[in-house]
């Protein structure tokens, strides 16, 4: 995994690490610092930790008890690894499909990118460590975009 510079590094962790809410535009001025990533440098599975921006899907993801992602292979990728009520991880199907792994253009760089199978619904992401990812959450369907015009932003730290 690429490792970013010392300046973004630090950014996102005072980001990260931020208590209450994150103002989205500072994330939309880090994302083009961070390094893009390739496919198979991200498979395997991912703890997340959406941001707090007030995204409106922020209740969604809490509600279906969200653990992170599972990137199998790249024609084999689940978005919604969610706790079990006995605590187990299991996958939940994003409306009744999964997902693929492919590079895609986001804001002019090429990038590793989540398509879902069944949602007009990308995710994108970068490097913001050498085992943790920051992703954007991007489509058409304006349910996933916030009143304000902001996408959903998370954190994936290799589990």
């Amino acid at each position: 995994m690429i490792v970013t510079n010392d300046s973004a590094r630090a950014d996102f962790e005072k980001l990260r690490n931020t208590v209450g809410r994150v103002d989205p535009r500072e994330l939309d001025a880090l994302w083009p610092r961070l390094p893009v990533v390739r496919v198979e440098e991200i498979l395997g599975l991912w703890r997340g930790t959406p941001l707090e921006t007030g995204h409106k899907r922020l209740g969604y993801l809490r509600e279906i008890s969200w653990f992170g992602k599972h990137f199998v292979a790249p024609m084999d990728a689940k978005p919604l690894i969610c706790h079990a009520a006995d605590g187990s991880l299991r996958s939940e199907p994003a409306d009744g499909g999964e997902a693929s792994l492919w590079m895609a253009e986001y804001r002019g760089e090429l990038t590793a990118t989540m398509v879902y199978d069944r949602m007009p619904l990308l995710d994108h992401f970068k490097a913001a460590g050498p085992d943790t990812l920051l992703g954007v959450m991007n489509g058409k369907d304006t349910d996933f975009v916030s009143d304000d015009g902001h996408r959903l932003y998370f954190i994936l730290d290799r589990a």
